[in-house]
């Protein structure tokens, strides 16, 4: 067995996460990177003996446009656990959520947190 990653980067949706009622109120555009090491059965061409990664994406999605939360931590975790759950291949997951729009009151590009599980 091999083991390797699998990286999605980029899953955007407008969702309604922050502390602020505006935030939840009006919602702003969030992005997700998630990057998962994997074993991997390179023998196989057999999706059923892989990770699949539009399962990842939609899951990913789900968590994004689903309940808000204050933190993005929380989301980051959120998120982490779900796709960890996903197959047991799955070893870790790293998530990165971005938040570009966030109200911290000074100009900048993106605000970014990134959480790091390992499975169980």
């Amino acid at each position: 067995m091999a083991y390797g990653q699998i990286t999605l980067t980029g899953i955007r949706a407008h969702a309604n996460h922050g502390v602020l009622a505006s935030e939840r109120e009006l919602g702003q555009p969030f992005s997700v990177d998630v990057t998962l090491d994997v074993d991997m059965d390179t023998d196989s061409d057999d999706l059923t003996h892989a990770v699949s990664y539009a399962t990842v994406a939609q899951q990913v999605l789900n968590i994004l446009t689903g309940e808000p939360v204050g933190l993005i931590e929380v989301l980051a975790g959120r998120i982490a656990d779900t796709v960890l759950a996903i197959s047991p291949r799955v070893r870790s997951a790293q998530v990165t959520v971005h938040k570009p729009h966030a109200p911290v009151g000074v100009a900048l590009d993106d605000v970014a947190v990134t959480c790091r599980k390992d499975a169980e």
